[in-house]
């Protein structure tokens, strides 16, 4: 072998070993981080104030938010908060709880803020971000939210080849959904429901879905807008009642198209059956004040 094949095979290894170390890692995107804020103001509604920041790996903001009537300086501390969470890879409370069981000298380190609401975003083990919330109606309800909206941070696609797979539906598992009403398809961020209907059903407000309802069979005497007086959470962002007051009432029937957006309380009040509906539920970024 010449000079020239070493020098050539020399730099070949040196790429190929270069190549093999390089590691690829999940990132914060800008949608992940609205969603994530949006479960997080979900979450705040009881409180109806707070700040919420969202940051990547590095400590980088991606998303913030401040909900009407939070004090200003709550803008500053919850990316703090979200700062300290994702570089130090730890939940701020854990800090706090450090300081009151005498580790006083945390307070000098000028990076960290040791203050619960703070959290970690962690996916697959690793963190890829985290989430700051300040300005609630207690600290600890600081962290009660920031940990709601790490939560939310599970249901987020890991799979993004996956979830922009084509889907094909065989017309007969399609009729046998709509014979008793069940999810067609559920990508995360959206559902295609084959919903039937055979009576009127409670009011309902969904806190992040956008519902988009095509009719294909029957008839409904359909509510929109009012006030639900006795609403009350059934799940996560699912709020439901037994009717709507006031309200704009329309009738729907085949070949309708009805968007009804995140927040806005809903209610089949009356059904002439069976109502077969195809329902599609978007997630969005809504919140019931």
């Amino acid at each position: 072998m010449n000079v020239r094949h070493l020098i050539v095979a020399a730099v070949l290894s040196v790429t190929g070993s270069a190549r093999a170390q390089l590691a690829t890692s999940k990132v914060l995107t800008l949608e992940a981080a609205r969603r994530i804020a949006a479960a997080a103001a979900v979450e705040a509604r009881a409180d109806r104030t707070s700040a919420i920041a969202v940051v990547d790996a590095g400590g980088a903001l991606v998303y913030f938010e401040r909900l009407d009537g939070t004090f200003p300086a709550a803008s500053a501390v919850s990316f703090d908060k979200a700062h300290t969470a994702a570089t130090f890879q730890h939940a701020t409370k854990d800090f706090e709880d450090a300081v009151h069981n005498g580790r006083g000298a945390l307070t000098g380190v000028k990076e960290m803020t040791p203050l619960q609401g703070g959290v970690p975003i962690v996916v697959e083990g690793k963190v890829i971000g985290a989430v700051g919330i300040s300005g609630a109606s207690s600290a600890a309800r600081d962290e009660a939210i920031a940990r709601a909206a790490v939560t939310a941070a599970a249901s987020l696609s890991s799979d993004p080849l996956r979830a922009a797979t084509v889907a094909t539906l065989p017309a007969a598992s399609v009729k046998a959904a709509f014979a008793k009403g069940s999810v067609l398809l559920d990508r995360g961020d959206y559902q295609v429901h084959a919903s039937r209907r055979d009576s009127p059903g409670k009011a309902e407000v969904h806190q992040i879905d956008t519902d988009v309802f095509y009719v294909l069979e029957g008839t409904a005497t359909f509510v929109t807008g009012g006030k639900v007086p006795d609403l009350a959470s059934t799940g996560p962002n699912e709020l439901r009642g037994s009717r709507i007051d006031g309200g704009e009432t329309r009738t729907l029937g085949p070949g309708d198209v009805v968007v009804v957006p995140s927040g806005t309380p809903h209610w089949f009040r009356e059904v002439k059956a069976p109502l077969l509906y195809l329902a599609v539920k978007v997630a969005g970024d809504g919140v019931v004040q």
